[in-house]
């Protein structure tokens, strides 16, 4: 460990990546634990595997809450689940004509997909049939990738939205599955990875993510970053914990900015080709290095989250703009 924390060559680990062979634990462990005064190599390093997949694009995508609280999950890092306390809105699925003014406010924010979530465990049938009278329509007047986060599905449910028009469909591991019930009671990890499965078997991209600082050990990143390039995620939000107040994990330490640019770099060395995308709290815990996650990361929500406040829409495009990065404005000729 000392060799690889004195000065792994890190440009080789770019060229392992680059042609696809798996980066070996140690190695994983060795980003997670390096020197920050290796930071600025690992970035560079991250930056030429992404810029072989992506070149300088930036995928922008925009959430829209669709339903929100009303949670019999007691997921402990959510202000939505049964277990906060915290003072969010509540309300059920949005209607098909809210959810229209979403997508145009998506396309407005210069965003190529829309992603539709919902809370709960898993969508009625009631709230499907009103997520896809929206989809239609969606798909047939805008140019927008169309992603769907409503819980854990049914393969009826899954086979309808595909039909829909449904492009992507996400749902996040989360964590390890030896921390999983730590977090979250309620449903297994198990769950979680078949709903993935499903979503894939029926055409649907699938989506799926963690978040971290909620306890887990190095050990336990790495572990989750290969569970994601064994399903063969097409798009990996990687979120960092907003401890918001009224959650059981309230009490969290934030993660530090270069703790969470040497994790998005070790996503991007072991799932090269993916999206890998700086997602929920990367204002809060990136802060000023935001603009460094782009070397490796290649994708970033614009606006809101779920219930906490994003970064200004146009300063997320001036940051594009000053990297010398493009932004993607259409993304359904890509995955």
């Amino acid at each position: 460990m000392e060799l690889f924390n004195a000065g792994l060559d890190w440009y080789s680990l770019a060229d392992k990546a680059i042609h696809g062979s798996k980066l070996s634990q140690k190695e994983g462990i060795a980003i997670l634990e390096a020197d920050d005064g290796e930071l600025l190599p690992i970035m560079q390093a991250a930056f030429r595997v992404r810029h072989h997949f992506y070149g300088k694009k930036v995928k922008l995508n925009m959430i829209m809450n669709a339903k929100s609280g009303l949670c019999p999950e007691d997921c402990g890092y959510c202000s939505q689940s049964i277990v906060s306390t915290a003072p969010v809105s509540k309300y059920s699925m949005l209607d098909k004509e809210s959810l229209l003014a979403g997508a145009r406010e998506a396309i407005s924010r210069k965003a190529g997909t829309y992603c539709i979530v919902a809370s709960g465990k898993g969508p009625t049938d009631r709230e499907l049939d009103q997520v896809i009278e929206a989809v239609q329509e969606i798909t047939s007047t805008l140019p927008l990738k169309i992603c769907a986060c409503l819980g854990i599905l049914k393969e009826d449910q899954a086979r309808r939205l595909a039909e829909a028009g449904v492009h992507r469909y996400n749902h996040n591991l989360n964590t390890s599955k030896s921390n999983y019930p730590s977090i979250t009671t309620t449903h297994t990890y198990d769950q979680r990875i078949e709903t993935v499965k499903i979503a894939q078997s029926h055409g649907m991209s699938p989506c799926s993510g963690v978040i971290i600082g909620m306890g887990e050990t190095n050990e336990e990143i790495v572990e989750m970053a290969y569970a994601l390039r064994e399903l063969d995620a097409d798009s990996i939000p990687v979120n960092f914990l907003n401890p918001i107040p009224g959650t059981p994990l309230e009490g969290a330490n934030r993660v530090s900015p270069i703790r969470a640019l040497k994790v998005l770099a070790l996503f991007r060395f072991i799932c090269p080709s993916k999206e890998i995308r700086v997602a929920g709290g990367r204002e809060l815990n990136l802060r000023s290095l935001q603009p460094l996650s782009l070397y490796a990361a290649n994708s970033i929500f614009v606006g809101d989250y779920l219930t906490t406040e994003g970064q200004e829409v146009t300063a997320d495009h001036q940051m594009i703009e000053d990297l010398g990065f493009e932004i993607e404005i259409c993304a359904l000729s890509a995955v």
